[in-house]
């Protein structure tokens, strides 16, 4: 056994080189090589790992990226309940089945590179979530010590880049209103004339509606699990907790609907299904895919009507920070996706310009020429 002054080389019976070190309290190995300069060089990086507190025990990065990924999910009970369900079945679909048996030490940028680059191929947005979901444990694990770098180096993985969201006439929500039954017409109005989501519309009570002042306040939202459990929230940020004016039309709707659909009590739900029976998902989608196939805009979906709102209150002339409190917004970048132009508003603007248009005779180049003279 040859000894220095960090670790020792030892020759196996097999002839190869293994080499040896104390750290921490315990013993070391670092298996074998084939030459003894091999082995010294090894321990020459060690040395300089455990000097600039850049050492990682070798063990650790052994466990396996579906182990330690169970792991680091149920150490997360700040999740919220969607959030945890998604972030289980991203794992269970799309990043255990690839990458689970892999050691996290193993766990190189090329093998993450092609992972990626196959789940984006067929399903581009779950794989960015899925690369933001394994980017996020990774560097938990560096946390943790278990290895000294994350291995999630794709420039751009994790970026979404929806395509444009379709954006409803006025002509055509009127129409979707109409199409839906009469008990859920105000889900449609609420979505676009207050920019409501889903979860909001679904979480009103009576009481977060005044039709004194004509406002209704967000206050909570009504969401389910994947299994169709039903659950309230309240807002994840303090300006989902918001006052909205409800234009006068809507406010009519919703006073009209409160007398037929909703109990009296305070706490009651504003929307209901048949016969006041808690509302379901599947109740509400069935309902909202017959009224916009009716339509022939197959391509809408629910959240869309927020989005056309939105879009509307842009057109108007919502500044930035107006957009940001309907829509009950933190970042300003989100609104600015709304300040576009509208088939609707493209037709006003162009109404305008008519108006400014006055027709002048034409004057022959020659008649200006005398005129000059």
């Amino acid at each position: 056994m040859n000894r220095r002054h960090f670790g020792t080389v030892r020759q196996r019976p097999s002839g190869r080189y293994e080499a040896l070190y104390w750290h921490e309290g315990r013993r070391h190995s670092s298996g074998t090589f084939a030459s003894k300069a091999d082995a010294l060089a090894y321990l020459s990086t060690i040395e300089a790992d455990v000097r600039r507190a850049a050492w990682i025990d070798p063990r650790a990065g052994h466990v396996s990226l579906e182990e330690y990924s169970h792991e680091w999910l149920i150490r997360r009970p700040d999740l919220a309940v969607r959030t945890h369900e998604l972030y289980r079945y991203l794992l269970d679909r799309h990043i255990c089945p690839s990458l689970g048996h892999v050691s996290l030490a193993a766990l190189a940028p090329s093998k993450i590179r092609g992972w990626h680059a196959a789940l984006a191929r067929e399903h581009p947005s779950t794989a960015a979530k899925a690369y933001r979901l394994l980017s996020t444990i990774l560097r938990t694990a560096v946390v943790d010590g278990l290895i000294l770098t994350s291995p999630c180096k794709v420039d751009g993985a994790g970026t979404e880049r929806p395509g444009e969201r379709p954006v409803a006439s006025v002509a055509e929500v009127e129409a979707l209103t109409a199409a839906m039954p009469e008990h859920l017409r105000l889900v449609v109005l609420l979505a676009t004339w207050c920019q409501l989501r889903r979860g909001e519309i679904l979480g009103l009570r009576r009481r977060d509606i005044d039709l004194l002042h004509a406002t209704v306040r967000i206050e909570q939202s009504r969401t389910f699990t994947m299994g169709g459990v039903s659950f309230t929230k309240s807002p994840k940020t303090t300006a989902g907790f918001r006052t909205l004016a409800v234009p006068r039309p809507v406010l009519e709707a919703i006073e009209a609907h409160l007398n037929a659909f909703t109990a009296v009590a305070p706490d009651s739900l504003v929307i209901n299904g048949k016969a006041g029976r808690p509302l379901t998902p599947n109740v509400l989608q069935v309902s909202w895919h017959r009224a916009r196939v009716s339509i022939s805009r197959p391509d809408l979906r629910l959240h869309d009507l927020r989005h056309t709102g939105l879009t509307f209150a842009a057109a108007a002339g919502a500044t930035t920070v107006e957009l940001m409190h309907r829509a009950g917004h933190s970042s300003s970048a989100a609104a600015m996706r709304y300040q576009h132009a509208t088939r609707d508003r493209d037709r006003v603007l162009a109404d305008a310009l008519a108006s400014m248009v006055e027709p002048s005779p034409v004057v022959a180049s020659e008649q200006r020429s005398k005129r000059s003279t």
